[in-house]
């Protein structure tokens, strides 16, 4: 039967990202799938869904910072959300049980009130995957929607407690002591190397730390969370989330598929979370208008909006338990599934076009903002050439033409934080999202001759080449590509030069080498072919 799982998930997930949609779409249907055949699943699916959510939720911690958490548009737009959503939807299946509009809604206060809490949550799987591939977890709108996750599974331990009388034990103090010790794990990473030992310390974290929070009846996840946040600061933070990623997303597979064998809804059921699906609407619009009024631009308001708008796994806790008390129909625990699944197909295609359609209706979605909160755009002064991100290969190419060039060559990052610290070793950078319609309109592209695309993510650059056609660019574009299908895409969307640096990395290699050899100087008999 595991091969037929294998099976199956690839076959959904091949063909539904050939229709555009991201794979988790098709594991969400080949669980179903499954299901529907009368396929049982085996504890194993279980443990992999678990040990992909635990190592999910350790890979965030290495990328967040504390002081993330504490800024009012993450506190205090996760506090509000939480109460005006539970009064607001509690109200809404109130008037639709009065209406007579549907036989499951038609249940008391406190299961609505419940009802109305699992449905609260945003999905963190989802949410991380969708900016995991949009290259967006480092972007302002990608941080603040992590934040508001973070804070809503701290309300998700609070309620954990307070349904099971789970007390954390008085051990749980002693977890206060977890950040002495991180200078000894910072040295453990960074004497594990840069081969197989690295992700299985990566594994032996994420898995102690969520079992010692367990140890003292904390949730679990919580505690892969803090073992990441602990190391967030090392230097080899972002190649101990490298060596984790093809890991995270494999396991995660077992989650997607998991959902689907929860049980199969009738039509009545359908129906019930079709008009819950609806409700989503309302979910984006809450949080836009939140952050909006806690100084949040537009831009980063709406699609920290859009990422959080879909229903949390979360939800099936919350059902779970409160079938198990017998505070909820068991029906419910059906219904909360498959509006989660249907919220996560929905969220996943909406938000791959989410600066397409910002750039569409920008002039509408800014209306809200305050004055004192639109972003201003610095204009790189004397810039001719732009280089957009800043990481190891955007670091590397403003290297190399910064000592011909001077202050003509620039380098555009989104995270502000990164940008703080290349001025302080005296690099040229500022601020931008590079596919942010408003940065390129906001800065003169005139005098710009050479536009260098050194972005993560392939999705990031065909987007950030919409922007620029549509800003009016006339100059030339180079990028890179990690494989030959990405590079060949590229050309055909108008790029002048895509470097393949897997492939080519041998001849750049070779040229900052030959002043080594004198012209005169034989190569020695071993090396002469």
């Amino acid at each position: 039967m595991d091969y037929l799982w294998v099976l199956v998930a690839f076959v959904c997930g091949f063909l539904v990202r050939q229709l555009g949609m991201p794979p988790l779409v098709g594991y969400l249907m080949a669980g179903f799938g499954l299901h529907a055949l009368g396929v049982k699943p085996a504890g194993s699916l279980e443990t992999l869904a678990d040990l992909g959510i635990t190592l999910m939720l350790f890979t965030i911690g290495l990328k967040l910072n504390v002081r993330e958490l504490i800024r009012k548009e993450v506190l205090l737009t996760s506090i509000s959300h939480t109460a005006i959503w539970l009064v607001l939807l509690t109200a809404t299946l109130m008037l639709l049980a009065w209406l007579g509009t549907g036989y499951y809604f038609d249940i008391p206060l406190t299961a609505q009130l419940l009802v109305a809490f699992a449905l609260s949550f945003s999905s963190t799987v989802c949410v991380v995957k969708m900016l995991e591939e949009a290259s967006e977890l480092k972007a302002r709108h990608g941080k603040i929607a992590i934040g508001i996750l973070v804070i809503q599974d701290i309300l998700a331990v609070v309620f954990l407690v307070a349904s099971t009388g789970k007390v954390p034990s008085l051990w749980a103090i002693g977890l206060l002591g977890l950040f002495l010790i991180r200078p000894l794990l910072g040295r453990l990473v960074a004497q594990a190397g840069h081969g197989e030992l690295l992700p299985l310390l990566g594994f032996f974290l994420a898995l102690g730390g969520a079992e010692l929070f367990s140890l003292v009846n904390l949730k679990g996840d919580l505690g892969a969370l803090i073992a990441g946040m602990l190391l967030a600061s090392h230097a080899k933070s972002a190649e101990l989330y490298k060596a984790l990623m093809g890991f995270k997303d494999l396991f995660l597979i077992g989650f997607f598929l998991s959902i689907g064998f929860t049980a199969l809804p009738s039509l009545d059921m359908t129906l019930t979370a079709l008009a819950l699906t609806l409700v989503l609407l309302f979910k984006f619009g809450l949080f836009f208008l939140l952050l909006a009024r806690m100084n949040v631009s537009g831009r980063s308001s709406y699609l920290s909006a859009l990422a959080l708008t879909n229903y949390s796994e979360f939800g099936l806790i919350v059902a779970s338990i409160s079938v198990d008390a017998g505070w909820l129909p068991q029906d419910w625990l059906v219904i909360i599934a498959l509006v989660m699944s249907v919220s996560f197909i929905l969220s996943s295609f909406i938000y791959r076009r989410a600066h397409r359609i910002y750039a569409g209706y920008k002039g509408t979605i800014n209306r809200f903002e305050r004055p004192e909160a639109h972003q201003g755009f610095v204009q790189p002064p004397e810039a001719e050439v732009l280089i957009l991100g800043m990481g190891r290969v955007g670091k590397g190419a403003y290297n190399a033409l910064e000592r011909e060039y001077g202050r003509k060559v620039w380098g555009v990052e989104s995270d502000a934080e990164r940008v703080a610290v290349l001025r302080e070793e005296g690099i040229n950078a500022v601020v931008g999202d590079s596919d942010d319609l408003e940065f390129w309109e906001h800065i003169s592209t005139q005098d710009i001759r050479l536009v260098m695309l050194a972005l993560p993510s392939q999705t990031e650059m065909l987007s950030t080449l919409e922007m620029l056609r549509l800003a009016g660019y006339q100059g030339k574009v180079a990028a890179v590509a990690r494989y030959e299908d990405e590079r060949g895409e590229l050309l055909r969307r108008g790029v002048d030069v895509a470097f393949n640096y897997y492939s080519e990395v041998g001849a750049g290699f070779a040229a900052e080498s030959r002043h080594l050899l004198s012209p005169d100087e034989p190569l020695p008999v071993a090396q002469q072919v």
